[in-house]
């Protein structure tokens, strides 16, 4: 089987012949990966990466010099100090209101663009669409984060209002995603703190959902799978998300949800994509304590319903002794030192 046959076969949930594997990492230990490796194919390689991230997620396209940049929707971002996502400045929005405010163009072709060169270098990949800040995050880049919660209760109907436009330009860019070859459409959008959900599940339900019911539905509709990311302790949605057509969750971060039992409960309903903590285990373990999670996390996800990775993107302070030591894992769990397609 192809690793595309392969990520079917979880998200359908079936047992697949191996655990497979997807891992994303920050600037500092991708380059530090290249140099171990002797360049970007050959760590590419190496890594062995199941799914294909296609699009540009979240749209940093403009780059404004002394490492700041803009994203699509005018949103500026200070990468001075964290190089990666960075931190935002001021506020597009001051004012809960959409007037004057107009929408960047969701059919750029940036975002477009590279989908056919990147499925003819990796056809065996299982090719995912990519719309990072998907709600939740780009209303409150937009608006600050203080005052989108406060206009939870003071300005639902302007929530509403804001929440529904960026649902729309996120359906326009999948309508046009689905003219190539993907499996799959990948939502991120962050609702949880280290204890329960940023917003409390009842604003949750008035706002949030309905958009991800017709955004999930679509792409339902279409044939192709649902995928999420959200950061935190969101498992009391769960049910809810299944309910409105999720497959897989993403990043399933052991230090607010116990891992062995949600596999357990939700195997054939939800899959998990992630588990290896990036708080504790990689930046803080040692190597040995690498891999025996690595393994028990394989173990676990045998017999379906998982896809081996880190709980976050790999962060800067993780040693490359235990990067090289997951990955060495997630490939003796698929047969072999070298891994198998």
């Amino acid at each position: 089987m192809t690793r595309r046959e392969i990520v079917r076969e979880v998200l359908a949930g079936r047992r697949p012949p191996y655990v497979p594997w997807h891992v994303q990492f920050t600037r500092e230990p991708w380059e530090a990966l290249v140099r171990h490796f002797g360049g970007e194919d050959a760590a590419e390689a190496a890594v062995g990466n199941h799914i294909l991230e296609l699009g540009s997620a979240i749209g940093f396209f403009e780059d404004m010099g002394g490492g700041r940049v803009r994203d699509v929707f005018g949103v500026a971002w200070d990468r001075s100090v964290d190089r990666d996502i960075g931190i935002v400045e001021g506020c597009v929005l001051p004012e809960p209101t959409l007037a004057g405010f107009r929408f960047p163009d969701p059919l750029d072709p940036r975002f477009f663009r590279d989908i056919p060169a990147a499925i003819g270098r990796h056809p065996d990949r299982f090719r995912v669409f990519y719309i990072g800040f998907s709600l939740f995050e780009r209303a409150w880049t937009l608006r600050g984060m203080e005052n989108l919660l406060l206009d939870f209760v003071d300005h639902p109907a302007f929530v509403h209002e804001l929440l529904g436009a960026i649902a729309d330009y996120n359906l326009a860019q999948v309508r046009e995603a689905l003219r190539y070859d993907i499996d799959a459409v990948y939502f991120g959008d962050d609702w949880g703190q280290q204890h329960g959900l940023i917003m409390g599940k009842p604003w949750w339900d008035e706002f949030i959902r309905p958009h991800l019911r017709r955004m999930y539905g679509f792409v339902r509709d279409a044939g192709k799978f649902q995928m999420i990311h959200s950061c935190g302790d969101v498992d009391e949605l769960f049910d809810d998300l299944v309910g409105l057509g999720l497959n897989c969750f993403n990043p399933f971060q052991p230090e607010v949800m116990d891992t062995a039992a949600l596999l357990a409960r939700y195997r054939g309903r939800l899959a998990f994509h992630g588990g290896l903590s990036t708080q504790r285990i990689l930046p803080y373990g040692t190597e040995a304590e690498v891999r025996a999670e690595s393994r028990r996390l394989l173990d676990l996800g045998a017999a379906g319903g998982y896809i081996f990775a880190p709980s976050h993107a790999v962060e800067g302070d993780v040693p490359l002794a235990n990067i090289l030591a997951f990955l060495d894992e997630a490939r003796r769990g698929a047969g072999s030192p070298e891994g198998r397609p």
